[in-house]
């Protein structure tokens, strides 16, 4: 069946350590997904996502245009992050596991996120709707994001793991007639 994602009730954030100490965190803005989904049976669902690099906001905006620069995402030669799942497990109790190819970059890894299923549920025009919480991590010098800066007390600037929280609300289609 194919669902739609409602980006006006979704988000792509990630977060960051600075300075080795606190945690940066940001969203991507603009991003789209292609989802066939079995919410009954997630095993045989597949999706597929897109985010425009340039809509990176952590809430800085001198921040934000490093992060779109060459020490980065190089948003003009890599306009766009992408992800396509490859196999779906669930344990039966709304909890799942999703891997698939991870881009940034030009560079593509295996990464696997662990989420939860919310619904589904019918929403109040009579449309079928689900949401989906997912987590993982990535190693940012995996896809070439090694920017960084020494401290001089020890340590480094921006860290190496990067925390991905996706919540996605997603609508089934309608059929047409």
């Amino acid at each position: 069946m194919s669902w739609s994602v409602d980006t006006s009730h979704s988000s792509v954030g990630f977060s960051v350590r600075h300075m080795m100490v606190s945690r940066v965190s940001g969203e991507f803005q603009d991003f789209e997904a292609e989802v066939d989904l079995d919410p009954n049976n997630l095993e045989d669902s597949h999706v597929r996502a897109v985010i425009d690099t340039r809509s990176i906001d952590t809430g800085d905006d001198e921040r934000d245009e490093h992060l779109r620069s060459e020490d980065f995402f190089k948003v003009d030669d890599y306009p766009t992050i992408e992800f396509e799942s490859k196999e779906i497990s669930s344990n039966g109790n709304g909890e799942f596991e999703v891997t698939g190819d991870l881009t940034i970059r030009d560079e593509t890894r295996t990464v696997t996120l662990t989420g939860t299923q919310q619904g589904p549920a019918e929403d109040p025009w009579g449309g079928r709707v689900v949401g989906y919480s997912l987590e993982g991590e990535i190693d940012r010098g995996d896809f070439g994001l090694t920017w960084n800066q020494a401290l001089e007390t020890g340590g480094v600037l921006v860290g190496k793991e990067v925390s991905l929280e996706i919540d996605a609300e997603v609508t089934q289609q309608k059929e047409e007639s």
